[in-house]
């Protein structure tokens, strides 16, 4: 069993154009992960030979109120248009909007169970949404200690809990390991309860984001486990390089090599 691999191309060799970074992982044998979409050159995307794993959603718009809802549907259905052109896999979603480093627009620490009800009511639309236009959401757990404070539904059990609730194809999870284990850890035991609503895995090491080995978390030990579990499914490298790209996606693709 084997792992699809996939990399961030926003956060690997920063100074280099994202026509030569998309080119580089293409070459390298990973599929590329994006971020915002007007970012980005889509017409050089359209002729690369990439296959794009996930990129962001939304450009805006939030899951638990009436106003942000519709700017959040109203976005993601105009994204949707731009991940068929493109061919991305997934289409990402979190929240509520982020801003400049990854800060929310509109910050919530309380979160109501009106709220949770409205939330749950937004991602069923979503998921007509991605019916309708044959894509697949999915939607991020984060992490609020160090990189996103303010965000509701960061936890990897609420965006579970959400997906779970609703329970359609066309909504899945983006389990991102490197946030849930600033928030909860326990992953191994996360992986396994949230397997079959999974779409994307996204890594990287504690402390610092970067490749694997860099930190504290086993990934090598999470690795079997998700085999075990007979996940083979998309994981993703979020993450910076400790010293160069090359030699971070060399120890990413060796820790998530079928053991």
């Amino acid at each position: 069993m084997a792992f699809t691999l996939a990399a961030c191309a926003e956060m690997l060799w920063r100074e280099k154009s994202m026509e030569w970074r998309v080119k580089r992982l293409t070459e390298l044998g990973f599929q590329v992960g994006l971020w915002n979409w007007p970012d980005h050159d889509l017409a050089m995307l359209e002729r690369s030979d990439a296959t794009f794993s996930i990129m962001n959603g939304y450009l805006s718009g939030r899951l638990a109120d009436d106003e942000g809802a519709e700017e959040l549907l109203r976005t993601a259905r105009q994204t949707a248009e731009v991940g068929l052109r493109i061919g991305v896999a997934r289409l990402n979603l979190h929240g509520t909007g982020l801003g400049e480093g990854g800060l929310p627009v509109t910050p919530c620490h309380v979160v109501t169970g009106p709220m949770w009800l409205k939330a749950r009511d937004t991602l069923e639309r979503i998921a007509d949404l991605a019916e309708e236009k044959g894509v697949t959401f999915t939607l991020e757990n984060l992490n609020t200690g160090v990189d996103h404070p303010g965000v509701p539904f960061a936890r990897a059990e609420d965006t579970l809990t959400l997906v779970s609730v609703v329970n359609r194809p066309g909504l899945r999870l983006n389990l991102d390991l490197y946030h849930a284990q600033i928030g909860e850890g326990n992953l191994i035991e996360l992986c396994r309860k949230a397997l079959p609503w999974i779409g994307e895995i996204q890594i990287a090491d504690v402390p610092g984001r970067c490749e694997p080995r860099t930190g504290e978390i086993a990934y090598a030990g999470i690795a079997r486990a998700l085999e075990a579990m007979g996940y083979d499914g998309p994981v993703g490298l979020e993450a910076f390089a400790s010293s160069d790209a090359d030699s971070a996606l060399a120890t990413f693709r060796e820790t998530f090599a079928p053991h």
